[in-house]
């Protein structure tokens, strides 16, 4: 809501109170000011002149030579404005005057003609754009014939005004009115608010000769008055509300117009203006739209409706769309002289179901929509009328025609001096919660400590004793309620371990290349009992379905993370991103119960699924594709990260690869898989080779006890041997890695299987499989008898235990 100050001080006065002072007590009490933009920049010496004579300059084709009457002298001025015309009233700068940029005006010859002063511009005044009128965008401003000559045009140009721009929150639709956020500066200001003259004078023709009122559905349309004005003048509005207008955002149209917006913004109370003669009927009737029935609206769109629009007609075509915008059939125009004003109370359920369909808003509507004052909606009319009369010559035809089921009965709400003290922390007294009620302009009564609150129409938002303690604090002052430091033991703020466990875990899955993904909980039918760890299928687990699903691809809650990284995964490379490595941590929904009677059990697990290449270096040739090793790793890596010791064992899993899928233990338990996708549920989902792994997390936070400790960097060298063991096909590289550890320690301190070789020279049904193995005692230098012997006995060891010889 744009709030123009020198249209809110016709309400309130303000006299002593600077925008930002206004601006902060506003902000204070509740409704923030976003911002405070000015008309323009001050100038001075700048009058209104009349230009007397207008003849091209002698010299040049495009200058005029205008005498100019300024009120106590006759100023030649030599003007290019292509729309300067002799007897027009003008702004004038004279000798002397600075305009806005400190732009000075001096006597100055042209073309060798004396020029004193200047013709201005709105441009020139400092004037934005959007606060000048079309007419005069190109050229100068020139007043209306009535002006007098010599007065300042600060005022009359509204200069001087100042805009606060109010950021009202939903509940405040009062303050969408000029009387709105009257009412609201005045209980601030503890001043009185001077309500706006709606006083006319009417024929003696009746205006109900000239129209009936008919509404079929009073729930929708409770109050519907129609005023009928003959015999008006369309023409330009007054300067002072083209003025208003253009501060609130509106341009101006015709004087017509111009007053139903006007009204508008003073009341909050949306009009319409029909023209009489084009209505084609003495009848107005308000009924819900026929389906498929069409309309032009005043955008020149034509619009199909339905049957939840509200359409005004003229008993047998709709003129209007109600409280939204009017027909074209019925529009105002510069032939028009007779008008049928409409004022009315539109259900706001309605009015957004049509603006919500139409796709139309505007200021109508937005008003409508957060509710009306159901007091205000005759006055507004009646204040219109009277506009009219003043401004656009119009004969008030006698009576409101009016069909009139409106309930404008207050809302009373009890208000105990003790509950707001005791809500507030104050020691507020009972005078002083009476003086805010007067100050707010709410009716009481008062029986000792104890309020009967009768508040008005116009704050429909104001229903309940919170409410009203509300108001008490505002106008109080939130500045002045009482505060205290908290007492008592306090805790720093912090993450617990087993956040700061899932911050660990995420970091390293982004730190090796993953990218963190958020999936639906929820998923099909086809795939609730697809990739489901082991140890989670042990448990054979109901599937949870939704009772009333958005759709069939999101029914069950999910067992498994899984299914939807795989959608996520395929939808991407539908869409030509190849190289993908998705991760989530997440929960899954378990219960034994087929009909749930209590909550069920939402482990955490966290999944990644990998696809395209791992690595690529495009200046090196070098690119390396995803495979089992590289997920595995990834894996290895995190519990190494977390100081946890994790074991693999080959597995055969439904939907998984037969050769390239192992499950994951911790301490002999299984805790999740890993492995490659079955080719068949690739291809299914479209899928190029993909790999994926899922880890209980609930087991992986609650195994780890990290104990602070650091390791000492060595003194003394280390020394590596390799060793490669022929080893027959069913025995696992990872089973003799583990020996080599058990019978190496303490001085062999790392073990890597570096070379896997099968084919020539080697018999059918073995294999070579080579280790690194690094030597290191923190103590001493190791001598080459040290690590002979350690290394004879890991051979024997293997031999023995593997029936594994070495590789000559």
């Amino acid at each position: 809501m744009l709030v123009s100050l020198n249209w809110l001080k016709n309400y309130v006065d303000m006299d002593g109170i600077s925008p930002e002072e206004l601006a902060e007590k506003v902000t204070k009490s509740g409704i923030e000011v976003d911002h405070i933009e000015y008309i323009a920049e001050k100038s001075n010496h700048v009058v209104v002149g009349h230009v007397t004579s207008c003849e091209k300059h002698p010299n040049a084709d495009k200058l005029n030579l205008c005498q100019v009457d300024v009120g106590d002298e006759i100023l030649q001025i030599i003007c290019g404005a292509p729309n300067v015309r002799q007897g027009q009233k003008v702004a004038v700068a004279k000798p002397g005057a600075v305009l806005p940029g400190n732009f000075k005006i001096k006597k100055a010859k042209l073309r060798g003609i004396e020029s004193n002063g200047m013709i201005c511009s709105l441009q020139e005044l400092g004037l934005d754009e959007k606060h000048i009128p079309k007419e005069f965008a190109d050229g100068i401003f020139v007043f209306p014939e009535d002006t007098p000559i010599g007065e300042r045009v600060d005022s009359l140009l509204n200069l001087d005004d100042a805009i606060l721009e109010f950021d009202l929150t939903p509940n405040r639709a009062d303050c969408l009115s000029m009387l709105g956020v009257a009412y609201e500066v005045g209980a601030l200001l503890d001043k009185s608010v001077n309500l706006p003259q709606d006083g006319v004078t009417m024929s003696s023709e009746k205006a109900a000769d000239s129209i009936s009122v008919k509404v079929e559905d009073e729930g929708l349309n409770p109050y519907y008055g129609a005023l009928v004005i003959k015999d008006v003048e369309i023409k330009s509005s007054p300067l002072w509300m083209q003025n208003y207008l253009l501060a609130a955002g509106i341009r101006p149209i015709n004087n017509v117009v111009d007053i139903t917006n006007y009204v508008l913004l003073e009341y909050g109370q949306p009009l319409h203006a029909f023209d009489y003669d084009r209505l084609g009927s003495k009848e107005i009737v308000v009924r819900t739209a026929i389906d498929g029935e069409k309309i032009v609206t005043l955008d020149d769109v034509e619009r199909t409706l339905t049957t939840e629009d509200l359409v005004i007609t003229n008993g047998n075509e709709p003129v209007a769309l109600a409280g939204v915008m009017g027909g074209a059939n019925s529009e105002v125009t510069s032939e028009t002289t007779n008008i049928l004003l409409e004022a009315a109370y539109f259900d706001s359920v309605s009015i957004r179901k049509t603006v919500k369909t139409t796709g139309l808003r505007s200021e109508a509507s937005t008003r409508y929509e957060k509710g009306i004052d159901p007091n205000r909606v005759k006055q507004a009319g009646l204040r219109a009328a009277h506009l009219l009369e003043l401004y656009a010559g119009g004969k008030v035809l006698d009576g409101v025609v009016e069909f009139d089921k409106l309930d404008r009965s207050e809302k009373t709400v009890q208000v105990h001096t003790e509950m707001i003290n005791s809500r507030l922390g104050t020691e507020i007294s009972s005078d002083d919660i009476a003086k805010i009620l007067e100050r707010l302009q709410f009716n009481y009564e008062r029986q000792g400590d104890e309020f009967s609150v009768f508040v008005p129409t116009r704050r429909g938002d104001i229903t309940i004793f919170e409410d009203m303690l509300e108001e008490v604090a505002r106008i109080y002052g939130y500045d002045n309620l009482p505060y205290t430091l908290p007492t008592g033991a306090a805790t720093a703020g912090g993450l617990s371990k087993r956040q700061q466990l899932r911050r660990a875990v995420k970091h390293y899955l982004e730190g090796v290349g993953l990218m963190e993904t958020r999936t639906y909980s929820l998923t099909s039918e086809n795939f609730i009992q697809k990739l489901v760890s082991p140890e989670v299928k042990a448990l054979n687990p109901e599937p949870i379905s939704l009772a009333m699903p958005m759709s069939e691809e999101h029914k069950y809650l999910r067992l498994s993370l899984l299914p939807e990284l795989l959608k996520t995964i395929s939808y991407n490379l539908a869409r030509n991103q190849s190289n993908l490595a998705y991760y989530e941590i997440g929960s899954i929904f378990l219960t034994n119960e087929k009909e749930l009677t209590k909550q069920p059990e939402e482990p955490l697990r966290l999944s990644g699924v990998l696809t395209g290449k791992w690595l690529e270096h495009l200046w090196q040739q070098e690119s390396k594709q995803v495979d089992f090793y590289v997920v595995k790793g990834i894996v290895e890596g995190l519990f190494e990260h977390l100081e946890l010791s994790l074991t693999v064992a080959q597995a055969q899993l439904e939907d998984m690869h037969p050769g390239r899928t192992a499950v994951i233990l911790l301490d002999g338990k299984e805790i999740g898989f890993m492995g490659q996708l079955h080719p068949a549920l690739e291809k299914e989902l479209d899928l190029k080779e993909t790999y994926v792994f899922d880890i209980n997390l609930e087991a992986v936070l609650d195994a780890h006890h990290h104990v602070p400790s650091y390791t000492q960097i060595p003194r003394y060298p280390s020394v590596t041997r390799d060793i490669a063991f022929i080893l027959d096909d069913a025995v696992n590289a990872g089973d003799v890695k583990t020996t080599i550890e058990q019978v190496g320690a303490p001085l062999v301190k790392q073990v890597q299987v570096f070379d896997l070789y099968k084919g020539e020279n080697l018999p059918d049904g073995k294999k070579s499989v080579a280790y690194s193995l690094l030597y290191l005692d923190p103590e001493k230098t190791l001598v080459d008898e040290d690590v002979e012997k350690s290394y004879q006995a890991i051979i024997e060891a293997v031999n023995e235990k593997h029936h594994a010889y070495v590789r000559s």
